[in-house]
Parts: C-alpha cells; structure tokens; sequence
C-alpha cells in the first residue's frame, strides 16, 4: 500500500482527478494509488470522454495519456487550453511516448509535467501532489491592467487597446508569470524552469525567441517587456 502524509485539499475538499488512459490495468493502478493518497479520482478512457469530464466535473489536475482512440492526448490538452472552462486545469501527460520531441510538444500546449511509462506510482502521485501544492495557496489575481494591455487569467485572454491578441498556450504562460512578477527580474534559466519546467542545460535561446514573438504579437504594448542584457526579463508596470 501507498502511503503519504496527507491528502492535498483544494477548497476544503479532497482534491479531484481525473485519469485519462485507453488500458484498464492502468487506469486501475493509479486511481487506486491516488485513492489510497486520500485523492478523489474518476476515469475517461478516450479522448472525446476525458473533454467532456473535464467540462462537467471540473477536476483540480488531469493525469493525460497520449495514445488514445478517437482524439489524442496532445489534440485533447490543445482543446482543453482553449476552453475557458478548463484551461487553467494543470495536465502531467503519462504516456509510453517518451521522445524528447513528444515531451516538447506537449508542453508547448500547456502541459505540465510529463511522466514516461513504465513509471512508478510513489512518484507519480508525489507529483500530483507537488502540483497541487504549488497551485493550491491564495487564490490568484486574475485580471491585470496596464494601460492599454489587459490579461485575464480565468478567461486565458489578452487584449491591447480591446482588441484580443492570439498567443499560444507557452506565450501566455510566459506572458502571465512576468505579469504576476512584475518588477522583478527573470533569468533565461528560472523562465525556462517555470515556463518550460525544463532544466538549465536546454538552450536558452528557446526563451529569446518566444519573448520575440510575444513582442510582435503585442504590437504597442510590448514596451511593458523589458530585456536586462546578460540576464533575463522583467515586466515593467511604468516604462520609462
């Protein structure tokens, strides 16, 4: 048996999630190891069930497979991020597609973390609760102002002058934790850490060019981004 101190609680609830996986054996093996971890889990067994769960039960964190009938995982994180309704839904993928190129591309679509088959099922539910009690302090802001620039968390939307500026899942992801830290410097290596959840030795370059096209993409309002040479960025509430 599983054991670890203490379920993580989610509005003085045990915490909800859901496990998306195709094969019995193993959506068996993890509810059954979050359910000894004092979780509330429920199941989806395909791409199209796993949408529609996650609109209607609203988990606290989706364990996502990505070889899965009728929609993949990596089309089911895609839609899942572009709903208002479940896109601040953190997702760690679980899957036998363990290349690097997989990996990337599912945090490109707003992944989390990414958990490679066969894996052990301590660690995977230490993860679920890492995740958790990271994202389970104060509630966030969730609408910020800066002159022309607005960014709305809850509705994942960004807007310059009230006209709304298409990003991608990683732009708005980086775009908002430069917002939440505003004022305070961000190294390639922390943005890479945060953003990416990928480690120091991965080319910081990967930074650069998605701070360049944030940049173009916010036109007039790219000025509230600040390149501090030799470092990193920070977003500047007042620029100069």
């Amino acid at each position: 048996m599983l054991l670890l101190a203490g379920p993580v609680n989610v509005g003085g609830m045990k915490a909800k999630i859901l496990v998306v996986d195709d094969e019995p054996d193993v959506l068996d093996l993890v509810t059954y190891n979050l359910t000894q971890a004092g979780f509330q889990t429920l199941t989806a067994v395909d791409g199209a069930e796993a949408l529609r769960k996650a609109r209607s039960a609203a988990p606290d964190l989706i364990l996502l497979d990505l070889m899965l009938p009728e929609l993949d995982g990596l089309e089911v994180c895609k839609l899942l991020r572009r709903d208002a309704k479940t896109s601040a839904i953190p997702i760690i993928m679980l899957t036998a597609r363990a290349g690097e190129m997989d990996r990337i591309v599912g945090l490109e679509l707003g992944a989390v973390d990414y958990v490679p088959k066969p894996f052990s099922p301590r660690e995977l539910v230490l993860r679920v609760k890492k995740r958790l009690e990271k994202d389970g302090g104060a509630p966030p802001r969730n609408v910020y102002e800066f002159g022309p620039l607005q960014v709305d968390i809850s509705r994942h939307v960004v807007s310059v002058k009230g006209r709304r500026v298409e990003l991608t899942a990683t732009e708005f992801r980086l775009l908002t934790l430069l917002v939440q830290r505003a004022g305070h410097v961000q190294s390639r290596d922390r943005l890479l850490r945060d953003v990416w959840e990928y480690e120091s030795q991965i080319d910081t370059r990967t930074v650069d060019t998605h701070m360049r096209r944030l940049r173009d993409k916010l036109g007039p309002a790219s000025k509230y981004l600040d390149t501090v040479r030799g470092v990193g960025y920070r977003f500047l509430a007042e620029p100069g």
